[in-house]
């Protein structure tokens, strides 16, 4: 950390998991005053097995007081459900398949806790996310850089973060791995030394997923159809199209998907042995207009595979998109970065084109874009194109 940020008054979003407890440990040490925030972010149900903010508001505070800081619990409930929550039913009910987490982080962590955390006199915030930020001498901008543990890297969920958040913002496990980070809150003592790492957002939690939208969104059922055999195939005639299942809404289903569409197993008649029916299943289309769910089988079929989408809600860590080109990208979180070019940036969104196919590139997504270890920024997948 440079030497100019010693002594500021910084204020911790401290979660109750071993990251954010590391986090402010480490600015402590480093000679900051050090004040702890949890965000209580839902309260529809937190009472239940899936999703209780007190159980970690009191790990929270245990990690306070072995630090010697304080804490201080602020509901930002409200401001989640009409920031994030709303937005994240509007996509689903639209048949997209969005991530909340990245609006959470623009939305309520550097947005709303920042605003608050500025009325509590704080020079900087920080938080536990495995990122960095670095001042570019020459163009005076800040850069969010990948984290350095390249397995824990979360720079994807903070593409949306612009130049005034950034420019507040410290993320000191960034520079660490995570078995680092463990074993520093092993040494000193941590009570959430050995916690598991959280999954999964906070109101759906460790939850069957299609059970919690159930409350949420109306179930419309329709039928499921073959898209296996391709134009041209010898079965094509035969068996495109026939209805193999019914589904029980498309908002409950994404692409790429295999668990969950209760048509395994089903062939041809007379299909021969040793051939593609035994492959499983895969949701590859979603025909809203007809509320028809298209399914493929084998997980490398055609009309899984991308060679560019569009993309709009675009948003430039810089405050400018790059210049088209050659770059890097990822479609969704748990992918390696795909080389890709840049070639059409307009005011709202842009397209990207990738010389290796892109296995599900699923709508509702974010398409984040990098130059190395610098995020560049991105937008939401409205569209991939064959």
């Amino acid at each position: 950390m440079d030497k100019s940020n010693r002594g500021q008054r910084v204020v911790v979003g401290l979660s109750g998991g071993v990251d954010s407890a590391v986090t402010a440990y480490l600015l402590k040490k480093q000679g900051h005053d050090v004040v702890g925030i949890f965000m209580k972010n839902w309260e529809d149900d937190d009472d239940n097995e899936y999703c209780s903010s007190n159980v970690d508001f009191v790990d929270a505070a245990a990690v306070a007081d072995v630090i010697g800081i304080e804490i201080e619990h602020v509901n930002f409930a409200a401001e989640y459900k009409d920031r994030v929550f709303a937005e994240f039913l509007r996509e689903y009910q639209a048949g997209r398949t969005p991530n909340p987490d990245v609006l959470c982080n623009a939305e309520i962590k550097f947005k709303a806790f920042l605003d608050h955390a500025m009325r509590l006199g704080a020079e900087k915030i920080a938080t536990g996310h495995y990122a960095r930020v670095r001042l570019n001498e020459k163009t005076g901008k800040h850069e969010l850089l990948k984290g350095l543990d390249p397995s824990k890297d979360q720079s994807y969920f903070l593409h949306r973060l612009n130049q005034a958040q950034l420019s507040k913002t410290l993320f000191p496990v960034g520079e660490l791995h995570k078995t680092e980070v463990r074993r520093i809150a092993a040494e000193i003592g941590l009570p959430n030394a050995k916690k598991k790492d959280s999954t999964g957002i906070c109101f759906i939690g460790e939850r069957p997923f299609r059970e919690f939208l159930n409350r949420y969104i109306q179930k419309e059922p329709g039928p499921i159809k073959d898209g296996t055999p391709l134009p041209g195939s010898p079965d094509y005639e035969r068996a495109h199209g026939r209805v193999i299942g019914k589904h029980v809404g498309l908002s409950f289903y994404t692409l790429g998907q295999r668990q969950g569409l209760g048509i395994g197993g089903i062939k041809d008649k007379g299909a021969q042995k040793g051939g593609g029916e035994h492959e499983p299943w895969f949701v590859a289309r979603k025909d809203m207009d007809k509320n028809q769910l298209w399914v493929v089988q084998g997980h490398d079929h055609p009309l899984l595979q991308s060679h560019g989408l569009h993309a709009l809600d675009a948003s430039w860590i810089a405050g400018e998109p790059p210049l088209p080109g050659d770059l890097h990208a990822k479609a969704r979180y748990r992918q390696a970065d795909a080389a890709c070019t840049l070639d059409h940036v307009e005011d709202s969104g842009f397209s990207l084109r990738f010389p290796e196919a892109q296995w599900a590139v699923t709508p509702g997504q974010s398409a984040v874009l990098y130059d190395g270890e610098v995020c560049l920024g991105g937008g939401i997948v409205q569209q991939a194109h064959p």
